[in-house]
Formats: structure tokens, sequence, C-alpha cells
């Protein structure tokens, strides 16, 4: 029987067959000996076949081809992947810029990581009822950047349903990933798209300005008005996996156009001569900071850095 996978508590998933009905599933013993390296062989958003089982457990015994999926590296495991998410037709990072605070290097890490794998982002700046001017400002400078490179920015304040017309739009009919550090609104968000959902949300630390996880789990949760949003636990770092260090540039778009006049073709933008990278860094035609994100991307093959909070 096909069914899509729309919940992962672990060792455990849910699925929903095409006519609407749900069973709980475990993995084949076996399954996980087929070339499979990462640290979750089936992830949300995966079709799958299954062995239903009538006494109330079924078996997934095989796993569709995904058309694209979002990978970052496993927080535990650093030889191995976790899969987000399978088959998107595109991504929403919700992010703030303070309660708590959103880096720039995170952002990039989630947009590189998204661009690797061929699934559109658009950027989600929440909270904005409770920003002072300076961060209103920082605010404002970040998505003339990021809009400046072609990733659509949306300011909303999900607590009071302020913006949120426009993102319930982009998701009608799309199944669409919902990323971001805890504590920056996804939970809310949802609980607004989907109000019989409930789902817990909880303030954020004031003490450390970090959000606490409500979300312990990956989940897909079906729009009222069509198409499918995929909820996931807060992640605090987004350490890239499998990517050489000489495509890294080509996953930051405007680097990638500039870098074709590069005198190398191999060029890493750091110390090579004639580096057109490196000269649109000096004249503002890259921000230093996507270029720092890159750089701090290029160490991940040597350091343990995707263990920390970016």
């Amino acid at each position: 029987m096909r069914c899509l996978v729309v919940r992962n508590t672990g060792s455990d998933y849910q699925v929903c067959a095409e006519n609407g009905e749900l069973f709980s599933c475990k993995i084949k013993g076996n399954f996980r000996l087929k070339n499979i390296k990462s640290t979750n062989p089936i992830a949300i958003g995966d079709w799958v076949i299954i062995d239903a089982n009538n006494e109330g457990m079924s078996y997934i015994t095989e796993i569709e081809d995904r058309r694209n999926y979002i990978v970052r590296r496993s927080s535990n495991l650093s030889k191995q992947s976790h899969i987000i998410a399978s088959n998107l037709d595109q991504a929403f990072l919700i992010t703030t810029i303070n309660y708590p605070i959103t880096s720039t290097t995170f952002i990039d890490r989630f947009l590189a990581s998204a661009e690797a794998y061929s699934i559109p982002v658009q950027i989600v700046f929440n909270k904005i009822d409770r920003y002072k001017d300076s961060d209103m400002a920082k605010m404002k400078e970040l998505i003339d950047l990021y809009q400046s490179i072609g990733y659509p920015c949306h300011t909303i304040c999900a607590r009071k349903n302020e913006g949120l017309e426009i993102i319930a739009s982009l998701l009608k009919d799309k199944t669409s990933l919902l990323s971001g550090h805890s504590g920056v609104g996804k939970s809310t968000v949802i609980n607004k798209l989907i109000p019989d959902l409930k789902l817990k949300t909880k303030d954020i630390s004031e003490y450390h300005n970090k959000g606490m996880h409500t979300t312990t789990f990956s989940e897909m949760f079906a729009l009222p008005d069509g198409g499918y949003i995929v909820d996931t636990p807060g992640i605090k770092g987004f350490g890239t996996f499998d990517m050489e260090g000489v495509e890294i540039a080509h996953y930051f778009r405007e680097m990638f156009e500039i870098s074709k006049t590069c005198k190398f073709n191999n060029c890493s933008h750091q110390r090579e001569p004639q580096c057109a990278v490196k000269d649109a860094v000096e004249n503002g035609q890259v921000s230093p900071s996507r270029y720092k994100s890159y750089l701090s991307m290029l160490k991940d093959k040597d350091e343990d850095k995707y263990r920390e909070a970016y």
C-alpha cells in the first residue's frame, strides 16, 4: 500500500494512505542496510510502501525515490546526515531579529543547503511588534540584502495575526517546510493557520534570550485550503553535509555569478590572486556577512562547528 509519511517520533512513523487512512509503522529490520547513510532513513514527506497489519502495527518495506530533500549534518554523529524533510515545494525560514536572535550565519547556512537541493526559500521575520528602533533598522538591512540576492522576505507578527494572510496564500496547495530556531514562533504561526491543532507554545528564556523546544518530533499537517506544512523541532545550528569545498560557493547565488570571472576555475576565494569574489567583498558587491558565512562553511570539514549555535 502506498502511503505518505506524516509523522516521525524516532523509530515509529505515522503514514497516511491515499484514501486518508492512517497507519502506525516501523521499519522492516533489514531496511537500514540498504545504503542509507542518514540517521533517519525515512523522513517526513517520503512516499513509502507499507505492509499493513491488522493487529495495529504495519511495516515500511520500500521508499520511493525522492524528488528532493533538505539535510543537515547530524548533531550527534559527525559523519552522518539528518534528513529534515523530503519532496518539498518550498521552505520558509522563520527568523527573529531578537527574542531570540537569528544570526546571518545560520540564515546563510540554511539558504545554501536548500540551494544545494533545489528547494526555494522565503524568509519570514516574526515578532515585529517587539522590536526596538535598532531591531527594525537591522531587519530592514537584512531584507534589503536577501531580497537583492533573490530571496523573498516577509514581516509578520504571528501572535497578533498580522501578515499571515500573505503567508497563507503562499502555502496554498504546496508542501512547505517551516524551519528556524526554537522560540521564533513556528508553532504560533501554525496555530494561526490551522487553529484546530492547538500546538504547544512556550516563551523564550529571558535570561539566555534563546528559545526552548516545544516541538519534539517532525510532523506534517494538512492546511484547510489545500497543501501541507512540515513542522520540525527548532534547530540550534545548521551544519552542512556532503558539500565539497569548491562547490560551496555555488550555493551562494551572488558569489557563484561573480566567481565565473576569477582567474582560477577552482578558486576557493580565500588567498588566490585575482579572485573576483574577494574583490566584490571589498567593493561592496558581496555582503561581508555572506562572505563570513561562506568561510565558516569551508571550515566544517575540519572543525566541530556544527555542534555550536550559529
